[in-house]
């Protein structure tokens, strides 16, 4: 068969990454034309001079019907390297099996540099803003792709980076950040480039570094009527770097001077503190919360709420010695709660019988009566329960049942200790 050649220039440095040649298929030999569409009419071409390169066909109009498969030749037959100098490159090839319908009209040579553009592969947990306390470590690793292999660079916040703090190691394929404790400066837009040859990717990545927030700034009892308290706080000057989830509030009453959680993630900066007990005192403080736990101290307040018995008036004719003796019934039941693990909480209750009962409290049904993890008080007819640092298991059904001479009463509730949101 016949074999053609074809010398081409060689591709430099300051060409494109791809590039294709058309070569007509007129004389001198080895040089080749642009293919034509079959099926469309060429107009006579006039003689030119030997010396002058022959004209490139036009361009076909964009409502020329596509080729049969018959009409198409087969592609040519063992493309050679022949020869490569400083400044061209000699290859050859035999034609093509299958000529086509319309017969071989020419050939078609194109080029193309060696090379990959470069490409960045973000990580899926890092396409959200990544958060971190302070303290911890950052460490990103990010894969990308390029051939030869390209250059990387990182920004903070459109800067070049600290060196004191950040440390970059990049490889053939991936780039490392590393930061060994951070801080809430750290925090902002950290942005890698690769490049290669004049062509670019780049990718952003958001950090966030957050710790505990500061306490309330100020906390006042507002009111105190009936067997109620009304409590106000101002906002945290700090919130650790990250939006507040909440607040949380507690009450003591000054005999026992124990704290009980009343509310939890409270999102106003005034509550009502209700069913306190008659005859008692209480102090008040409260926490903030958010991503990374409650604040390290509360603001409490200074005074204390005195919740006052009512006035009964004497009836000094007409009394009569009374028999006070009766089964326990409870004149406020458990109610519903939720705690975090690692937290302690209280579940609490009153009840009134005469003589004085024995209470008894359950978990599913279980007495857990000398279980360390719990701490039972009864006190003036307040029955309290605390769950020493719960974990899920601890949730379920508490109850707590009073049984005198005369009978036995028992109340409910169910407790769900579930994890925090993670970050």
């Amino acid at each position: 068969m016949e074999n053609t050649t074809s010398k081409a220039p060689a591709c430099g440095p300051e060409e494109t990454s791809s590039e294709s040649a058309k070569v007509p298929a007129t004389e001198p030999p080895g040089e080749v034309a642009a293919p034509e569409l079959p099926g469309e009419e060429q107009a006579p071409q006039p003689q030119e001079p030997a010396s002058q390169a022959p004209t490139a066909p036009s361009a076909p109009a964009a409502t020329k019907p596509v080729p049969a498969s018959e009409d198409i030749p087969s592609a040519p037959l063992l493309l050679t390297l022949e020869d490569v100098s400083h400044s061209s490159v000699t290859v050859s090839w035999e034609p093509p099996e299958r000529l086509g319908r319309l017969g071989l009209q020419g050939y078609v040579l194109e080029l193309c540099r060696e090379g990959e553009a470069p490409k960045i592969r973000v990580p899926r947990h890092l396409r959200q803003t990544y958060i971190r306390q302070v303290g911890e470590a950052v460490n990103l690793q990010i894969p990308f792709q390029g051939k030869p292999k390209p250059q990387a660079s990182w920004t903070h916040n459109g800067h070049a980076l600290d060196s004191q703090r950040v440390s970059v190691r990049t490889g053939d394929q991936d780039s490392i950040l590393f930061i060994r404790s951070a801080q809430r400066s750290d925090s902002g837009r950290y942005e890698l480039t690769v490049r290669l040859e004049g062509l670019e990717a780049k990718a952003a990545i958001d950090i966030l570094v957050i710790e505990k927030p500061g306490a309330p700034s100020s906390i006042r009892l507002l009111d105190v009527w009936g067997c109620n308290a009304a409590l106000e706080w101002t906002p945290p000057t700090d919130t650790g770097n990250t939006e507040l989830l909440g607040y949380t509030v507690q009450k003591a009453d000054r005999k026992t001077g124990q704290w009980f959680t009343v509310l939890e993630r409270f999102h106003s900066t005034t509550c009502t503190i209700s069913d306190l007990i008659v005859g008692n005192s209480y102090s008040f403080r409260v926490f903030s919360e958010n991503l990374c736990g409650l604040s390290a101290s509360a603001a409490v307040t200074k005074g204390l709420a005195h919740i006052q018995k009512a006035d009964i008036a004497a009836k000094p004719k007409g009394f009569m010695e009374r028999d006070f003796s009766e089964a326990p019934s409870f004149t406020q039941p458990l109610a519903d709660h939720s705690s975090t693990p690692g937290y302690s909480t209280q579940l609490f209750c009153s009840v009134r019988a005469s003589p004085k009962p024995k209470i008894i409290w359950m978990k599913n049904n279980m007495e857990i009566q000398g279980d360390p993890r719990y701490r039972t008080l009864s006190d003036q007819g307040i029955c309290t329960l605390e769950i020493r640092k719960p974990s899920p298991f601890d949730s379920g059904v508490y109850t707590c049942k009073a049984v005198n001479v005369l009978g036995e009463a028992s109340v409910d509730c169910r407790l769900e200790v579930k994890a925090s949101a993670t970050h």
